[in-house]
């Protein structure tokens, strides 16, 4: 018998009682795994994910856990020719690959890299600057974001079962929340395969990703309020899921990610000459067949100027005769077929309701010649282009999950921005115009619709990335039928899976719980200057106050003279008295923090290496001359870099004048050697 697929559950590998399902090769019809009908103990690997899994990854920092997930894309990507020979069997092409198997791991990197470079090395984030809430600052509020102790169960869809799996499990891995996987029922025995290998590598705390490869029996009824759900797949299922107790009564948090009907649509200032017709045309029949036209984010209404509909159809006629459709792990093939032949029958079907208000213009649905595969055994549909006009209702309504597309024409503008919104919200849209007038109204008037838009032309294109590829560092998800859900978009994602709470309390208690030093909390003078502290010596609210430095008419002069900067506040006296905000001669802002600078700096080598910036810089009061400044510098931030022999350090700079009244406040950035040198 065929290999049955195993879930991975409590720390180990479940393996079904029962034959299960056969799972069929897409282009042979064969048997490639079997998929049980019985599931392994669902209130089991709940109850693990939450006493095993979450306190390891909560006893992780964030960047504890970066570095995990990019050990993880490293072993992966070691493996990718065992993870693409098994996906040609789901469908996909070479090309395919690249976007779900390889597409997958780059997640991985991405929030690798955005976990070590936009977290702190701590278990708690916290949201924005402290509030304050009393007059004398001794009561201050700070939002922070903590890992919740539940379970992310993420659904995933057949179309993506590397991507699909990876995009979720990554954020919600470096917000210290285990994974439940439950992939899609055709393309199991990918997931299962790289899971399979993840365990392997033992690269991960036990308890932080489990898979259940069965039914998910029973899943729901158990998850709690700390818990969440994260979905991918049909609107169908979304509306369900909604519906389900467990999220209208018990505090579940839900994500959608439905199908969608998106668009691009051709700018009303394109003519057949110009480049960014080629684009559009070249983009749609990329859409229409890369995944056999089987993603979210494909192109499903091709909306141009209803002048240019009939050369729109012929151009991409022209490019869709260059597709070869064949057995996707064959060199030269250009689209697979179809995931399984239950979904060629679904796709016909919704083709023949589109042709109900529309023309088939390329292809025919019923007849395909692959190129080394039997037509009958895999799932095969060629590309199919449409024609229909701007009163049509099924194009806005019918999604053809395939490679299938619809051109519409319109008249105005207005006209397109209308077509865009019948699709009742999509993932993704596409605008492709050379005019900047053109582009922000046709992106104003389509954004409260789409997740993402595209803005493409001829000096983007080079670099894009396309209309359907997702970014870790974008959203990615969209209002109305897309299901009103995000997922991926950087930090935004991995904050997602966390409780963000605002803190009331003193500056010093804020201190301790944020890890980062609170204005109004104690500063430490340790005697000894803050410069000449290794990372392991230095402490948060260790403190340097300086002596004052007067501010001559003369540094001015200089300041002016040197720079260039000769501003009339700093060079004309008559002028810069008649102004209200100066009332005379004042010194340059950057005067007063280079002089700051040279109040504070301890100029001997040690173990500050370098300074590589300032943040938040503000002047608050014009110095005016003959007046004296000083600065106080406190330890805001610490920040070791894993992988090298120092950290970042930031500093609370506060420079104030003879009255005490601050003049500018800012952030210094250094980097700290994590030791002393032993010279």
């Amino acid at each position: 018998m065929t290999a049955l697929l195993e879930s991975y559950a409590q720390g180990a590998w479940y393996r079904a009682p029962d034959e299960g399902m056969p799972l069929a090769d897409a282009t042979t019809g064969e048997t490639v795994a079997r998929l049980s009908r019985t599931g392994p103990d669902v209130a089991g690997m709940l109850d693990y994910g939450r006493r095993v899994g979450g306190p390891a990854l909560r006893g992780l920092t964030f960047h504890e856990r970066a570095a995990a997930l990019k050990s993880l894309a490293k072993h992966l990507n070691g493996l990718t020719a065992e993870f693409h020979a098994l996906s040609h069997r789901t469908g996909a092409t070479r090309r395919d690959n690249a976007f779900d198997v390889d597409g997958g791991i780059g997640a991985l990197f991405s929030y690798a890299s955005k976990g070590t470079r936009e977290l702190p090395d701590d278990t708690v984030l916290p949201d924005g600057a402290a509030e304050r809430l009393g007059r004398g600052g001794t009561f201050v509020g700070q939002h922070v974001y903590t890992s919740r102790p539940g379970v992310a169960v993420q659904i995933n869809a057949f179309n993506f079962p590397v991507w699909g799996m990876l995009e979720k499990f990554a954020p919600a891995f470096l917000a210290g929340v285990p994974s439940i996987v439950k992939p899609a029922s055709q393309t199991a025995y990918l997931t299962e395969l790289v899971v399979r290998r993840i365990v392997e590598s033992g690269l991960l705390p036990e308890g932080a990703l489990q898979l259940l490869a069965g039914p998910p029996s029973g899943l729901l009824d158990r998850l709690g309020p700390q818990d969440s759900v994260a979905f991918t797949g049909s609107a169908e299922t979304g509306a369900k899921l909604r519906a389900h107790p467990a999220v209208v009564h018990g505090g579940v948090r839900l994500g959608v990610e439905a199908d969608s009907l998106n668009c691009s649509v051709l700018g009303p200032d394109v003519t057949p000459q110009d480049p960014e017709f080629a684009l559009f045309a070249d983009q749609l029949v990329t859409e229409m067949t890369v995944k056999t036209g089987q993603k979210c984010t494909a192109i499903r209404r091709a909306i141009v100027p209803e002048h240019l509909a009939d050369e729109v159809v012929a151009a991409v006629g022209e490019r869709l005769e260059s597709v070869v459709v064949g057995d996707p792990a064959q060199e030269g093939t250009t689209m697979g077929p179809l995931v399984a032949l239950d979904r060629r029958t679904e796709v016909r079907a919704a083709v023949h309701r589109l042709l109900g208000s529309a023309e088939a213009v390329v292809g025919d649905p019923e007849r395909c010649s692959p190129v080394g595969a039997d037509p009958q055994r895999g799932a095969f549909v060629p590309p199919l282009l449409l024609r229909a006009g701007s009163g049509a209702a099924e194009p806005h309504e019918v999604e053809a999950f395939g490679p299938v597309s619809t051109v519409i024409g319109y008249r105005t503008t207005q006209d397109a921005v209308d077509l865009a919104a019948r699709g009742r919200g999509s993932l993704v849209a596409s605008v492709v115009t050379a005019d900047p007038g053109a582009a922000r109204e046709l992106v104003a008037g389509m954004a409260p619709w789409h997740g993402r838009i595209l803005v493409l032309d001829r000096d983007d294109a080079g670099e894009s990335t396309g209309h359907g590829a997702p970014l870790p560092v974008l959203v990615h998800g969209g209002p109305g039928r897309a299901g009103g859900g995000e997922e991926l978009g950087g930090i935004r994602s991995v904050v997602h899976h966390m409780q963000r709470t605002a803190v009331q309390a003193s500056p010093d208690t804020a201190t301790a719980v944020t890890g980062r030093w609170t204005p109004g909390a104690r500063r430490r003078d340790a005697g000894v200057h803050p410069f000449r502290k290794s990372l392991a010596e230095l402490r948060i609210g260790d403190t340097v106050a300086s002596g004052r430095r007067t501010v001559s008419l003369e540094d001015i002069g200089r300041f002016a003279e040197l720079t260039g900067d000769t501003f009339y506040a700093h060079t004309d006296p008559e002028a810069a008295a008649a102004n209200p905000l100066f009332g005379g001669i004042v010194a340059h802002g950057y005067l007063v923090v280079s002089l700051a600078a040279g109040l504070f700096v301890d100029p001997a080598p040690g173990p500050v290496l370098a300074n590589f910036g300032v943040d938040n810089l503000r002047f608050l009061t014009p110095v005016k001359a003959g007046d004296s400044i000083a600065v106080t510098l406190t330890a805001k931030q610490i920040t070791p870099r894993a992988n090298a022999d120092y950290g970042e350090v930031r500093w609370d700079a506060v420079v104030d004048n003879a009255e005490g009244d601050p003049v500018a406040t800012y952030d210094v950035l250094t980097l700290v050697a994590k030791e002393r040198s032993q010279d």
